[in-house]
């Protein structure tokens, strides 16, 4: 390519065609042109080509248009024509967005550099750089677009959940039956079997405040304020009782088995070791109970569930006395079971009274079963007849709750409970009276309705519902501190520890009805072959106290005959102390009833 032929395809077609005419005017006129001669066109161009037919249409249309446009009111039609189709377009565009359910697309036309689909993250790694920085670019240059899109309807609701098939169950009144004036069962709505196992929580309860519980272990015991305590459960002072309720992320309390290694090994209530072993095997739930002195007889649960049988323990702690008339009467195999009942023989026992061995399990079953998830205490004197899975879902995990305990059936304040203990004979009286008077020191007030929620201070202990975590494992270490360092009657001391407990966390205790306890419960017969004897510990006041005397307690007298327990069938009302109007006393009753001493007609209702 040379710079002629640059030349002449920089010029145009039009330009030369003028000058073609220019130059015949001047040569017209009789002027002398001088002419520049021109490069010879390129093969197979014509010289001096019309302009076509469509350029010359196109040319005088234009003339035309800027001839008139310029007046005013071809102007102003020509105006509101565009506006009109402009106005058209945009309102079929819009229409045609709708019925398509185009979202994100802009209402007023929109730009393909704006409205791009989003790039993944192999095409930014496979693209070449200079691919790689225009995607950059466009991707930090891009701005949202703005879109008017049609409203879509809300969706639906979900499915509220399933409601629970105990939820309108309502408590029946009492039956009206006056020859019936005791304590008796009211129905309570259980799940079944297979559907309250499905309901137990894969995952421990919390517990509020205190997450890390250890125990205090002394092989050398000293006392140092000769305030109570025993070899078994530790001398602690009040000081440390007082730092015991000052609930900490984590605490070291006294909880028994303070002497040896291991609960069980070398620290009274001693265990055997092939017992021990099979107790840590337990995960799950664990149902116990324990006959100190042969003074109750042995009685097997009832309408047990296969799921039950095959994963729930049963254990029942005795004595040598106990197990020696097992192996008479019960058939207490080489297996160490009775029916149900994994029978664990309990030697060194730490107290001499059985009432007072029969709290180291009730208590301090999360030492015993140190990896039992839940328990389910039950008096030696009980028959269970639910499955503990059904009780577990009913006052446990159907009320979100750690610790459950029946109320008493009829006293709600621990002032009567001790009037009625005193009554009764059930502990040496000085020692109830001391107990009451240092909980009085310390604010204990009568019940009334200004504790509510709390609706009694007064439990029926023979059941325990509970799972083991640390606020609960705590509340009973030091419920067991209290019955150690005053009375064994642990009604008494109930809800001074519940209290303090509740001041300084939000944790409290489901306190069910008794009659729902008498549903799943059945009281039998007490041995009336021994009795144990009630023997009375050495008490002496808190330094704290001065007006309280100090005494040593003396064995009480022999109980009176309409104390003891019998199996023979009472025939007529027995005389009570303090007299009552005849319309309070008790009717004779077929079935086997201990007979309190100076207590108030039994309340009918539930």
């Amino acid at each position: 390519m040379n710079g002629g032929s640059l030349g002449m395809r920089s010029g145009s077609y039009g330009s030369l065609l003028q000058n073609q005419i220019q130059q015949q005017q001047q040569l017209q006129n009789g002027g002398a042109v001088q002419t520049t001669p021109l490069p010879p066109p390129p093969p197979g161009y014509v010289i001096g080509r019309k302009p076509t037919k469509m350029f010359k249409e196109k040319e005088s249309l234009l003339y035309w248009i800027c001839k008139f446009a310029g007046r005013k009111r071809v102007g102003m039609l020509l105006l509101c024509i565009i506006s009109a189709a402009v106005f058209l377009w945009v309102l079929y565009v819009g229409k045609g967005d709708a019925r398509e359910g185009v979202v994100g697309r802009p209402a007023f036309g929109y730009d393909e550099s704006s409205y791009r689909e989003p790039l993944d993250e192999y095409q930014m790694k496979n693209s070449s750089p200079v691919m790689s920085k225009n995607i950059a670019y466009r991707m930090k240059n891009s701005s949202p677009v703005i879109s008017e899109s049609v409203a879509q309807p809300p969706p639906p609701p979900p499915p509220p959940p399933p409601r629970h098939p105990c939820e309108n169950f309502v408590l029946p009144p009492p039956p009206a039956d006056k020859k019936r004036t005791g304590p008796r069962p009211c129905p309570v709505c259980y799940l079944p079997v297979e559907e309250a196992v499905a309901l137990m929580p894969k995952d421990p309860s919390p517990s509020p405040v205190l997450k890390n519980l250890t125990y205090v272990y002394e092989e050398n015991l000293t006392k140092v304020d000769s305030f109570g305590g025993s070899e078994f459960g530790g001398y602690p002072t009040l000081e440390q009782r007082a730092n015991s309720y000052d609930i900490r992320e984590s605490m070291t309390v006294h909880c028994g088995f303070v002497k040896g290694t291991k609960p069980g090994r070398q620290t009274g209530f001693n265990l055997d070791d092939s017992d021990l072993f099979e107790m840590e095997q337990c995960h799950g739930v664990v149902v116990a109970s324990a006959i100190f002195a042969n003074y109750d007889v042995l009685q097997q649960p009832k309408n047990i569930s296969d799921a039950a049988k095959e994963n729930v323990c049963f254990y029942m702690f005795v004595d040598e006395e106990t197990e020696t008339y097992l192996k008479k009467f019960d058939d207490l195999d080489n297996n160490k079971r009775v029916g149900l009942w994994r029978i664990v023989v309990v030697h060194n026992l730490p107290y001499n009274d059985a009432r007072r061995n029969g709290k180291v399990p009730k208590l301090l079953l999360h030492r015993m079963f140190p990896n039992a998830r839940y328990s389910l205490w039950i008096d030696g004197k009980l028959e269970l007849v639910v499955d503990p899975y059904q009780i577990l879902e009913r006052f446990l995990w159907r009320k979100n709750a750690s610790f459950a305990i029946s109320r008493h059936y009829r006293r709600f304040d621990v002032f009567k409970e001790a009037e009625a203990n005193k009554a009764a004979a059930k502990y040496d009286n000085a020692s109830i009276d001391f107990q009451i008077e240092f909980y009085k020191s310390e604010g204990l007030t009568p019940y009334s309705e200004a504790k509510l929620p709390i609706t009694s201070d007064v439990p029926e202990g023979c059941v325990i519902v509970r799972e083991h975590i640390p606020i609960s494992n705590l509340f009973t270490c030091l419920w067991f501190n209290e019955v150690d360092r005053f009375t064994s009657r642990d009604q008494l001391s109930f809800s001074t520890v519940r209290d303090k407990i509740r001041a300084k966390t939000n944790w409290t205790v489901n306190m069910f009805l008794d009659c729902e306890r008498r549903n799943f419960v059945v009281q039998g017969y007490h041995n009336d072959v021994v009795r144990p004897p009630l023997v009375g510990l050495a008490v002496e006041p808190p330094p704290s106290v001065n007006k309280l005397p100090v005494w040593q307690l003396q064995p009480p007298p022999p109980p009176a005959a309409a104390e003891i327990s019998t199996t023979s069938f009472l025939t007529s009302p027995v005389p009570r102390f303090p007299a009552k109007r005849s319309r309070d006393r008790r009717s004779g009753s077929r079935h086997h009833r201990k007979v309190v001493a100076g207590a108030k007609a039994i309340d009918s209702s539930y």
